[in-house]
């Protein structure tokens, strides 16, 4: 029986190996995604059972997940040099003049070219076909071991496929984002009110060295390898036989690379992706030219600091000078202040530019820009312009701070010192009303079924609302003014804003979106004041006392409900009848009694802190760790480790079906 199992395992593997080398490297997945799942839980399942069958290499590895204590430093075998750049075809032509010079004009030369990926430098150690280290390049000789979240990275293979494998090999490339899942990340980071990333690369370059890898799984990075560092391959001889070598090693290598026989080949292959990259999926930001003899590689050789046998022929920056007519202020909808360049139009990368942002008062502060200046913009890409620099310092008048909101003239605040950002926090601004409206009206909130984006959007524009006790003033009459809306859809409505005051003070405090209020710490208020008027006139120094909140919160907290308008939203919140009270105690049965559960994995009825909280309502223990003392462990979609320690303590394990009818049990008792 175990050699059947055993076998069966293997075979998943294999199975699983080789669907990821076809979806990846081939582009020729051969199964859906939901196929491709149940291969991987099945695979699991059997793990599980079957412990003595684990191994280090399995795919179901990268499901693994949790905190990781920091980054240690690992040496690289050989130093990851930087390229040197080129901005011309003149330069790019410089360049391989001295190639030929060096080699001897009487030498063939065979060119590579690779589409220069704007991601994140990487290097894999594969000892025996198996992944051993992942490192960031950090400074070229020592980079940062992050091996944990290399391995969620679906695009990597944790073990090599085919024939030939090197007993060890450092394999070099990027580790980038597609703009879908970057763009998909910026929306869920604005939901939040999260400062969103600058571009894909920024997000790749932090998701890489976030501690969480459950983080680094959900946001999906991908790998494209390039360059070979440390090796013992004694028979591959040119870059092309090892970018193919990678290929049947179940390695990504980017599709678009060419090998050229030419240099003039190697000019056409620039200016085709210099006007073709708009099409790609991921950003690139130029041409990547390599000496294709890893022999003639050798007698080039390299600089302290780049390799003489390749360049980066980079696009052109896309630049133009005009004169900044005003400074405007913008209030974005997580309520931060944007200075924006109002600008003489100016043509620039063949669009009419007639704003460029600033970002902060901080950049302004270090451009040293005023009204009136002329400045230098940039627009490469897609992205927005940006101003690069004053070339002639015109203007007179200083940029100045505000006091207050352009938009509500409440006041806005710079949340710590070392932020740079400021902010309104007035949940009455117009500017983030939409947002705020949405986060209130969420599942994690106020729970109001049928306020979603559309209909929120609708009631903002024909200004039905502008705070949020205006949600429970709507009439059917209002509703009815909305497209699509009929009897049935507005009844609904209807019904679930009335539902929503009965909702608990911890949804509430969370659902006002105050800055840095999670739903974990939206609890721990509601159960130390019970009250949210309490809440509401709380002293610093009260807040200073509770242990799970630290000053960054306190501060916001304080700023927050010492604005007038937060306290006439309060009043109003109690003369409509919401509920503003923590009636846990009394709400509270026994049938969890002396019972500690502990959560993991991603369930779907429930957020976490709401079951842990129905938990505690039912006279039981949450906790966030498995203990010989824990007796139940409830698991949801992709659990961690924890599953793995209730199942060696003998902890019984239920799944959230299971966990929901013991819910409905325990409040019949």
């Amino acid at each position: 029986m175990s050699i059947e199992v055993k076998r069966k395992i293997e075979d998943l593997r294999d199975q699983i190996r080789r669907h990821d080398y076809l979806y990846y490297v081939l582009s020729d997945p051969k199964v859906s995604d939901k196929e491709y799942d149940e291969l991987l839980k099945e695979l699991k399942l059997l793990e599980e059972k079957y412990p003595q069958f684990k191994s280090e290499d399995s795919p179901t590895m990268r499901l693994s997940g949790g905190i990781l204590k920091g980054f240690s430093a690992v040496k690289h075998g050989q130093k990851m040099l930087s390229l040197d750049n080129s901005y011309s075809f003149e330069e790019l032509g410089d360049w391989n003049e001295r190639v030929r010079r060096t080699l001897g004009n009487y030498q063939a030369i065979e060119y590579t070219v690779e589409l220069k990926i704007d991601g994140v430098s990487a290097n894999l150690i594969y000892k025996e076909g198996r992944l051993a280290i992942g490192a960031t390049r950090g400074d070229g000789d020592m980079g940062e071991d992050v091996t944990q979240n290399i391995k969620t990275i679906r695009a990597i293979p944790l073990t090599m496929l085919g024939q030939d494998i090197p007993h060890l090999i450092e394999i070099r490339g990027e580790v980038y984002l597609d703009r879908v899942e970057f763009d998909a990340l910026n929306k869920e980071r604005y939901s939040e009110g999260e400062d969103l990333f600058a571009n894909p690369r920024n997000a790749a370059s932090g998701t890489l060295k976030t501690l969480d890898t459950d983080i680094v799984r959900r946001r999906k990075l991908k790998f494209f390898a390039h360059s070979l560092g440390k090796n013992d391959c004694d028979n591959i001889k040119t870059h092309w036989e090892f970018l193919e070598k990678l290929k049947s090693w179940g390695i990504c290598v980017n599709p678009n690379s060419k090998l050229c026989a030419n240099f003039d080949e190697v000019i056409a292959y620039c200016k085709l992706w210099q006007d073709r990259r708009k099409r790609l999926t991921y950003d690139i930001d130029g041409i990547v030219i390599k000496i294709n003899s890893l022999l003639q590689q050798a007698k080039l050789g390299s600089t302290l600091k780049s390799p003489r046998w390749a360049i980066a022929y980079k696009f052109p920056a896309q630049q133009a000078t005009t004169i900044v007519n005003r400074i405007n202020l913008q209030v974005g909808r997580t309520g931060i202040i944007t200075p924006v360049a109002e600008l003489a139009p100016v043509e620039c990368a063949g669009v009419i530019i007639k704003h460029a942002t600033l970002h902060n008062f901080d950049e302004i502060r270090r451009l040293g820009i005023k009204e009136g200046d002329r400045v230098l913009i940039e627009r490469a890409g897609e992205v927005i312009p940006k101003v690069v620099k004053v070339v002639e310092s015109l203007g007179r008048k200083k940029v100045q701070i505000p006091a207050l909101c352009p938009v509500c003239s409440a006041r806005i605040v710079k949340e710590r010192e070392e932020d740079v950002a400021y902010r309104c926090i007035n949940p009455n601004c117009q500017a983030q009303l939409e947002r705020s409206l949405l986060h209130f009206a969420s599942r994690e909130c106020m729970d109001i079924e049928g306020m979603g984006e559309s209909v929120t959007s609708q009631l903002v524009g024909l200004k039905l609302i502008k705070t949020y006790p205006d949600i429970y003033k709507l009439k059917k009459e209002d509703l009815l003014r909305l497209p699509l809306f009929k009897e049935k859809k507005v009844m609904n409505l209807l019904k679930g804003i009335e539902a929503s005051k009965k909702q608990s003070l911890s949804r509430l405090i969370y659902a006002l979106g105050i800055r840095h209020v999670g739903e974990k710490s939206a609890l721990i208020l509601a159960q130390r004041f019970k009250d949210l008027e309490k809440l509401v006139e709380a002293k610093k120094e009260e807040l200073e006392k509770i242990y799970e909140i630290g000053p960054v919160l306190v501060n916001s907290i304080i700023d927050f409900f010492v604005q007038p308008q937060t306290k006439v939203i309060v009043k109003e919140f109690k003369a409509l009848g919401l509920n503003l009270k923590d009636r846990s105690l009394s709400i509270k049965a026994q049938g969890f009694s002396g019972k500690t559960f502990v959560f993991t994995g991603e369930l779907k009825a429930y957020s976490r802190l709401q079951a842990e909280e129905l938990v505690r309502n039912l006279g039981g223990n949450a906790s966030g760790s498995v203990s010989k003392n824990t007796d139940f462990l409830v698991y949801g979609d992709n659990p961690g480790s924890k599953l793995d320690k209730a199942k060696s303590l003998g902890v019984n394990m239920i799944n959230e079906q299971d966990f929901v009818k013991k819910v409905e049990n325990a409040k019949g008792e």
